[in-house]
């Protein structure tokens, strides 16, 4: 049951939880949340507790790990099981990969063969990896893009049995942003923290539990903007130049330029309305729902506008023609010129 590069990890976890496996797994790529899922499901499913004493091993490389040994170890019968599962951790550190190739094209059937290769990937065009393809399963796992956080959120949360309110899930993606591995860690603390009896994750709960302000964040701000709300936007900026440590200027910025570079693409889409929206730009119908609505207040000549002045607030944040002004000064000259 070999698969070629990019199957969808939902599947190959299906695939590995129904107890059907293949020789050699490659999961490779700059999201490490999902090779460490697949990875972690394998080693939890395929032996028992009892056989996993002598028939799993984790090998973690250094740039002087010989590929021989892996090659060795896959190449061991299981000791009273079906199969034995070997898991090579970072993966990419190994200096003489495609050394693996030929035990790939041949491999063990009684061995599960797990490579795990982060932050970056296997060139393609080598001969390991159509080697895999052939007998095994190349996964490429991706950055998930921060429009799609809130969908991840939701659903990690559903696998628990658990929700969250939408200004809860947009202060988490704000916060933490794509970092997966984080974001998961802090759910769990939440979900930990729902009082007995409750299963919705609220924005007060998020406050409470992850440090973050319910009331003066990247996500009020720009909600804020979102319906012109010119005396919350103010009130926040001053939040924010009070305290600029825990408040950065350059963070603020990418968030508003994902707004406007939003309604940019909105104003191109090929179906103005909700559902056409949400197809394009890959969110939600609720947030489709929301930025139509934002749509109407910014033109787009005016959403051009304040990309292009977005883009002289990053300049100038960086040290270009700043002059003497501070950081809350030019946010507040930007956010002007966006309310006005």
């Amino acid at each position: 049951m070999a698969k070629s590069v990019g199957p969808n990890y939902q599947d190959i976890i299906k695939e590995v939880e129904q107890r059907r496996f293949v020789p050699v797994y490659l999961l490779m790529g700059e999201e490490s949340y999902y090779i460490d899922m697949i990875s972690d499901t394998i080693a939890a499913t395929v032996l028992t507790e009892e056989e996993q004493g002598f028939n799993q091993m984790v090998m973690y490389c250094t740039r002087e790990t010989d590929v021989t040994n892996i090659i060795t170890a896959a190449k061991r019968y299981p000791m009273m099981a079906e199969y034995q599962v070997v898991i090579v951790k970072e993966a990419q550190n190994l200096l003489r990969i495609d050394e693996l190739t030929d035990y790939v094209l041949n491999p063990l059937r009684s061995t599960i063969l797990v490579i795990c290769y982060k932050n970056g990937t296997v060139d393609k065009r080598k001969k390991l990896v159509a080697a895999i393809q052939k007998n095994g399963v190349v996964y490429e796992s991706q950055k998930l893009n921060e429009r799609a956080l809130p969908i991840f959120i939701s659903d990690y949360l559903k696998a628990k049995q658990k929700t969250i309110d939408t200004n809860a899930s947009m202060m988490m993606a704000d916060h933490i942003g794509a970092d997966l591995n984080r974001l998961a860690s802090e759910l769990d603390k939440l979900v930990i923290a729902l009082p007995k009896g409750e299963s919705k994750i609220t924005a007060d709960l998020v406050e409470e539990n992850v440090g973050i302000s319910k009331e003066f964040n990247n996500w009020e701000l720009r909600n804020a903007l979102m319906v012109k709300d010119v005396f919350k936007a103010n009130r926040i900026l001053s939040y924010f130049e009070s305290n600029p440590k825990a408040n950065p200027a350059i963070p603020t910025l990418a968030v508003l330029f994902s707004l406007f570079a939003s309604m940019m693409q909105g104003y191109y889409a090929p179906e103005k309305t909700e559902f056409g929206l949400a197809n394009h730009l890959g969110i939600s119908p609720y947030q489709a729902r929301e930025l139509l609505a934002t749509m109407k207040l910014y033109s787009a000549r005016k959403t051009m506008d304040i990309i292009a002045k977005i883009r002289e607030t990053d300049a100038k944040l960086k040290g270009i023609e700043k002059g003497n002004a501070t950081d809350g000064e030019i946010m507040r000259e930007l956010l002007f010129f966006i309310l006005h």
